[in-house]
């Protein structure tokens, strides 16, 4: 009677194990029918899943597996597999498919034993998990770490909303980004990416910046910040901020725009975007003075942002449309996904604010970045703890591919 068989070996890595021990699978004329290795820190688990004949070689094959695995030093289970048992695994590969992904500055066992915890709760099995974050020094200032761990996971939740209420309530009380998304042939080959510009590329809003020049920063703040928690109406806001700005000598914008610092991750970002054949575009409701000054540092290919009308050296205070709002950023969105010849779904929109929703419901992947928290529980994704960089790792980006690491 044929067997099949699940063998799984364990010990200290070394080159050669697999041609060894799947040579002595192929003198008995097994069948594989499903593998997988991973190694950390040196130790190897090796695990293999074969149909082996009912013939006199086949008969002999486990034996001659365990010889050689006690020559090579290392340990071996082997696990019958019934039929029924087989082809149950074998009808459940039409499951759905997602992935979770952890992101923090420092991985801990609290916050790995709390997604499982959850993603087990509404009925998602795990698959495979991998360190997508490279290897940190022990001794990295905590809030200098980066780690990102993957969750590769079957089924479909029980209640996908709920679950993601509880992961953003966990987000916050572990420190931590939990990002659920579908696992599809889109997550790895999207190719349009765009961004807001002030507190998303810059750690800045400039309008504040240029409001502070103008004597009227405590007032425009105020309503900067009212418009990004969603409380205004952008366009209303915006232009009444502008008008506030009336007399502006315009000299003072070479000052602000010397003075922006980028956000952490931004460099990284943009130069891994481009190397792997990305568009990026800034689509802004801050002013294009200062998008053409990050376009030219980044490599950026697109910028849409609000112009200053200017006077005499001054800004007269009244906006020049179209403005760039909430629906403007979605239309553009659409238009150069069209332009470029891509789906939305090969897309991605990053930004903070509320006007940036729209634009991050119709992205492939939307990432709510360091935003409000009606943004947060808006957007499709959120990331707070790391950089813009952390962008990558929701594209299955490991460390280790890109350029110098």
């Amino acid at each position: 009677m044929r067997e099949i068989v699940l063998i799984n070996i364990t010990g200290e890595d070394s080159p050669g194990l697999t041609a060894a021990i799947t040579g002595v699978l192929a003198q008995g004329g097994a069948d594989v029918l499903d593998i997988g290795q991973a190694v950390i820190h040196d130790t190897l688990s090796f695990g293999i899943l074969v149909q082996i004949p009912e013939t006199e070689s086949g008969s002999k094959v486990l034996d001659r597996v365990q010889t050689k695995v006690d020559e090579l030093g290392l340990q071996v289970l082997f696990t019958h597999v019934s039929e029924d048992d087989y082809q149950h695994w074998v009808d459940d590969q039409g499951k759905d498919r997602h992935i979770v992904t952890l992101l923090t500055r420092k991985v801990t066992a609290e916050q790995l034993q709390t997604v499982s915890s959850i993603t087990a709760r509404y009925g998602l099995n795990i698959d495979r998990i991998d360190r997508l974050s490279g290897r940190m020094p022990l001794d990295t200032p905590r809030n200098e770490g980066k780690g990102c761990i993957e969750f590769s996971v079957r089924g479909q939740p029980a209640d996908a909303q709920a679950m993601r209420a509880e992961f953003l309530r966990v987000a916050q009380e572990l420190n931590v980004d939990i990002a659920f998304q579908q696992d599809s042939l889109f997550r790895r080959n999207r190719r349009l990416a765009v961004f807001d510009m002030d507190s998303t590329l810059i750690e800045a809003e400039v309008i504040d910046e240029l409001a502070k020049a103008h004597g009227v920063g405590d007032r425009v703040s105020e309503i900067t910040e009212r418009a990004m928690r969603g409380e205004l109406d952008f366009r209303a806001s915006f232009k009444e901020r502008l008008a506030l700005l009336k007399g502006l000598d315009i000299n003072v914008l070479d000052e602000i725009g010397a003075s922006l610092r980028l956000t952490e991750g931004a460099e990284t970002l943009f130069a891994e975007l481009k190397r792997l054949g990305y568009k990026t575009a800034i689509l802004s409701g801050g002013f294009t003075y200062f998008a053409r000054q990050l376009q030219a540092k980044l490599g950026i290919d697109y910028i849409f942002a609000n112009e200053l009308e200017v006077v005499d050296g001054k800004c007269t205070g009244v906006a020049v449309e179209p403005i760039v709002d909430a629906q403007r950023k979605a239309d553009l969105l659409r238009e150069l996904a069209s332009k470029e010849g891509l789906s939305l779904e090969q897309t991605i929109a990053v930004g903070d604010g509320a006007n940036d929703l729209p634009m991050l419901a119709i992205a492939g992947l939307g990432v709510a970045f360091r935003a409000k928290p009606l943004v947060k529980q808006s957007a499709k994704q959120a990331i707070s703890t790391l950089g813009l960089d952390g962008v990558l790792y929701l594209l299955g980006f490991r460390d280790r591919e890109g350029r110098g690491l």
